[in-house]
């Protein structure tokens, strides 16, 4: 038998694009299952033809919009310089203004300094030694009193009073007995009028919220009686002849002694959930007290035992994940409380009951890193015994959960509307009068949200009350920026479609990413990005154009960028900016500290602005409804005229719904005469069966 050998080894031959056929490599990307699924002429055609559409739709777009983009690029912004400036000496670390627009204080390294915002020169001075304060926030008592609270580098609360060109320190809140177990205070914050403030403390691996009451009413006469014997003191020296100063300092708390203030409530971050003995709901709802705060997870029927059952499973189902998290996580902190007070108002009683002036805070909307709910606390709470404690642990009067850890939130000035900013880029924006979502939506970006703010008019009524309008059918405008650097505005109307403005894109570039975004108080469409890279831009919020740069003088330089300071006054209608002088190698090498110094940019003197004055409408601020028969009848106008609306959808959501049913009931119809077939066919194999076996 013959065996023919070859001479050579077969060589395979090298792939060539003309050896395969353009079906042969789609074959061999596609999907083995999707062979079976081909559609047929002439589908497949129209298939073809619509997808060669929608991408020649879709390279249009890219091309215009690359356009537009190198449009942009080409229009050069104009660039404002500063219409005034502030000579401060020492670092300027933070930056307030009063609510009348008369004073702009600052945080200094050395103390406070109070500055006139007609004249722009410094009026009053508090100094203190190691004492720089880095967090400031300012409220009128009443007249020409001012309370101002504090917070230094040290984490140390202070409580001071301006009037009649005095700083005077009322108390320090957390003063230390040994610095070893000092508590650190991380926000200081005043309720407009100043009857009340919160203190966010930590130590000890904790942290916790304190509420104060101030005696606002006392404090007043006893600084107008001192007031008074201070001026009756000057005016018997100078008959003396004996020469007193012109701006005295009163830096002592034992120089005036005021009433003191009580600290109402102490709240802790909630505790964690775990297994209970409680059997039934009954059991459950009696541990509520009442049974009306119903949300907060702690009280529930699910045993230790199947609490751990529960962990031992999700451990090892997830184990793979949670190592790459344990190996990730950093040391553990103490939970950072968020807390606003809210006016009175909406239809629960007992948030709607006013006792007193209008303004006056009624309770106040806390809620903790890493958690899901909102708690809202009353600040006045009847006493049901004598020796009951006001400093005990309350416990929350409305829970108002969220599907997911929240971020970062926000309350309009009439406090009717919450925005919280929800992890994976869920936005909720709550009415805290009917305690329903306005919207809850999902930000177009796998981004989570750093800042929410509320895009509304400023307005002030006769009392010095900050408020906004209370409109029948009001419209919700939001402003949202994500980590990313994305920024949109979210405009939410109840009964209607809620839409969504891109103003930036995602940036790639660090330096680029904006630091600060706020909205102008004084006209709501206009929105203020200020970048790491030290550019201020001013955009239209309406269709994201760029107005104007704000530029400082060529000697200085934005001060810190990635954590800019300034302010927007909203009745001088004022941009204060701090820039600090450049400096040159040399003095940078020596360690010298550069001058700072306060840029006003006025809104007023500037040209662009006349053509939004003249589209702004012009707002009323309105009386807030204190009564039941005034929120009520709010309620029901609001009812009316959303009448249309609700109506609308509720004809959708029928249609919907009888569309539902009748997909319903033929799926129904098709499963009993399947039922009915198969039963038929199998009674007469089964009759057939039994004929052959007789």
């Amino acid at each position: 038998m013959r065996v023919y050998m070859r001479k050579s080894l077969l060589q395979i031959p090298s792939p060539s694009e003309e050896a395969c056929s353009v079906d042969e490599e789609e074959a061999f990307l596609k999907d083995p299952e999707q062979i079976q699924d081909e559609l047929p002429q002439p589908f497949r055609m129209i298939s073809k033809l619509i997808n060669t559409l929608i991408d020649d739709a879709w390279s249009t777009i890219q091309n215009r919009a690359q356009i537009r983009l190198a449009q942009q690029l080409k229009k050069q912004s104009p660039v404002l310089e500063a219409t005034g400036q502030i000579q401060i000496s020492g670092k300027t670390n933070c930056l307030a203004s009063s609510d009348d627009g008369e004073y702009v204080f600052a945080g200094v390294s050395k103390g406070l300094c109070v500055f006139s915002a007609l004249t722009n020169l410094a009026v009053s001075a508090w100094e203190e030694e190691d004492v720089e304060v880095t967090s400031l926030c300012v409220t009128c008592l009443g007249g020409q009193v001012y309370l101002i609270a504090t917070v230094d580098d040290m984490g140390i609360a202070r409580l001071l009073v301006y009037f009649s060109n005095f700083i005077t320190l009322i108390k320090v809140i957390n003063e230390p007995e040994d610095v070893s177990r000092r508590n650190l205070c991380t926000k200081f914050e005043l309720s407009r009028g100043g009857d009340f403030a919160g203190v966010m403390l930590e130590g000890n691996g904790e942290s916790w919220l304190e509420v104060y009451r101030f005696p606002k009413d006392s404090w007043l006469r006893e600084l107008e009686l001192a007031q008074t014997t201070s001026q009756k003191q000057q005016t018997a020296d100078s008959q003396d002849g004996v020469l007193t100063e012109t701006v005295p300092h009163i830096s002592s708390v034992g120089d005036l002694k005021l009433s003191p203030s009580v600290i109402i409530m102490k709240i802790k971050p909630p505790k964690s959930i775990s297994g209970t003995s409680l059997k039934s709901p009954f059991e459950v709802l009696q541990k509520t007290e009442d049974g009306s705060v119903i949300g907060s997870g702690q009280n529930h029927m699910i045993s230790s035992r199947q609490w751990e059952e529960q962990e031992t499973i999700f451990q090892s189902v997830y184990k793979k994940y949670l190592d790459t998290i344990e190996s990730m996580k950093t040391e553990d902190k103490p939970c950072e409380g968020t807390f606003d007070f809210l006016l009175p108002g909406g239809l629960l009683p007992m948030f709607g009951e006013v006792k007193g002036p209008t303004g006056v805070p009624v309770a106040i909307s806390l809620w903790w890193s890493g958690n899901h709910d909102l708690l809202k606390y009353l600040l006045v709470r009847p006493t049901k015994d004598k020796n009951d404690k006001t400093e005990v642990e309350p416990k929350p009067d409305v829970v108002w959960p969220n599907a997911r850890p929240i971020l970062c939130s926000a309350v309009s000035r009439c406090t009717k509307y919450i925005a919280l900013g929800l992890t994976e880029g869920l936005l909720t924006v709550w009415d805290a009068y009917l305690g329903l979502p306005l919207s809850v939506l999902s930000i177009p970006r796998d981004s989570d949200i750093r800042h929410v703010q509320f895009m509304e008019p400023h307005t002030v009524n006769k009392d010095n009350v900050t408020c906004s309008t209370f409109q029948v059918n009001p419209k919700t405008q939001v402003l949202v920026s994500c980590k990313d650097g994305a920024s949109h505005v979210v405009v939410s109307v109840r009964g209607r479609d809620t839409t969504v403005t891109r103003l930036t894109e995602r940036s790639e570039d660090q330096s680029s990413l904006p630091s600060a975004i706020q909205s102008i108080p004084f006209q709501p469409n206009l929105v203020l990005f200020m970048s790491r890279n030290g550019t201020i831009a001013l955009m239209d919020s309406t269709d994201g154009a760029l107005i104007c740069n704000f530029g400082l003088p060529a000697s200085h330089a934005l001060a810190t960028p990635w954590d800019p300071v300034f302010l927007l006054d909203p009745e001088r209608q004022s941009l204060f900016i701090r820039g600090d002088k450049k400096l040159s190698p040399d003095e940078l090498l020596e360690g010298k500290v550069a001058a700072s110094s306060l840029f006003i940019f006025n809104f007023n003197q500037f040209s662009f602005m006349e053509s939004y004055r003249d589209t702004q409408t012009s707002v009323q601020a309105a009386k807030h409804p204190g009564t039941w028969e005034e929120r009520c009848e709010l309620y029901l106008q609001d009812r009316l005229q959303s009448l249309g609306d609700r109506n609308k959808a509720m004809a959708e959501c029928w249609n919907q719904l009888q569309q539902h049913a009748a997909s319903v009931r033929q799926r129904q119809e098709k499963h009993l005469n399947r039922t009915a077939v198969t039963q038929r066919s199998q009674i007469q194999s089964t009759r057939v069966k039994q004929g052959a076996k007789a």
